[in-house]
Formats: C-alpha cells, structure tokens, sequence
C-alpha cells in the first residue's frame, strides 16, 4: 500500500470511520504481533497486547498530530501495553513458566527460539524489531526513545550473543 493511501486510511480513520481503521490495523497486525512477542515471549499475552493496543490507538488517535508517524506511534503503544501486561505477569506468576514463541514449532524455530530466549529483552527487541519488522535503526531508535547509537551497539550485541549461542550449539 502507497503512503498516500496509508494517509487517506488514517484520515478516514481519525474521522471515526470504523472499516478504515479496521483496514489500518489489519495492515500493522504482523508486525504488532511480531513485536509484542519478541517482548513478551508468549502468544497469548501478545493477543492481549494487541488488543489494548487497538483499543488505545482508536479512543486516541485524535491525538495522532503527524500521521507519517501513525506505525511508530502505534508500535509505542504497543510496546507501552506489552510492559504492563509483563509486570503484572511478574507480580502473579514467575515468568520462566511461559516460554511460548510464535515460531511453528519445527527444529529450526525451536532452536531459534530458544536463542532469542537466551537475549535480554534490551537486545530481543530490537533484533525482532530490525530483522521482523523491517524498522530502520533510526525509526527503532524513535520508538524506544533511545539514541541511535544505542540501538546500533544492541544490535550488534544482540547478533553477537546470537552467533555465541549457535556456535556453542554446533559444537
């Protein structure tokens, strides 16, 4: 989908209309999945992230003043809602009791999986963020309110530690 039809949908969208922001969401929903999974490792909290995340994004998006950032903004909600969901997982239930992916569980995924778990969620998250998602260091930079240097050193972590984890796997 052109920009210029991403900006009439969102136009249509603040003007209340339903089915273009229906259109809007289903056009995010991959890589709002994508992301609340790389956050919260789990399916079921990511379909509950996603779903605050909607909620928010439509009683809000009023606010929206600049919609070329209409993507970064929501993945900020996101991000926002998946962050509430993990502490309140945290002060329910031990976290190392959920350790569902979204990956089909063949080897290769597996194996992936077990990877990014190893990540802190400071370098997960923007490896699912750059790889998944296709954002750009700069837009990732934006969304975490982090400088882009930063994000470009977690990167480069993030892969490291990745490459560790699967050449002692080989091994």
């Amino acid at each position: 989908m052109s920009n210029t039809e991403n900006f009439i949908l969102i136009q249509r969208a603040k003007g209340r209309d339903p089915e273009a922001f229906t259109e809007l969401m289903n056009l995010y929903m991959k890589d709002m999945y994508r992301t609340a999974v790389a956050i919260l490792m789990n399916d079921a909290d990511a379909a509950d992230a996603i779903q605050e995340t909607i909620l928010a994004c439509w009683e809000r998006l009023s606010s929206l003043r600049d919609n070329k950032l209409f993507k970064t903004w929501m993945t900020r909600i996101l991000i926002n809602k998946c962050h509430d969901i993990r502490n309140q997982r945290i002060e329910t239930v031990d976290i190392s009791e959920h350790e569902e992916l979204a990956f089909h569980e063949d080897e290769s995924n597996l194996e992936l999986k077990e990877a990014l778990e190893q990540l802190d969620e400071k370098y997960r998250l923007p490896i699912m963020m750059f790889y998944g998602d296709g954002y750009s260091t700069k837009e990732i930079a934006a969304i975490l309110n982090t400088p882009v240097s930063t994000i470009q050193t977690r990167l480069s972590r993030g892969r490291e530690q990745l490459g560790r984890y699967f050449d002692i796997g080989k091994e």
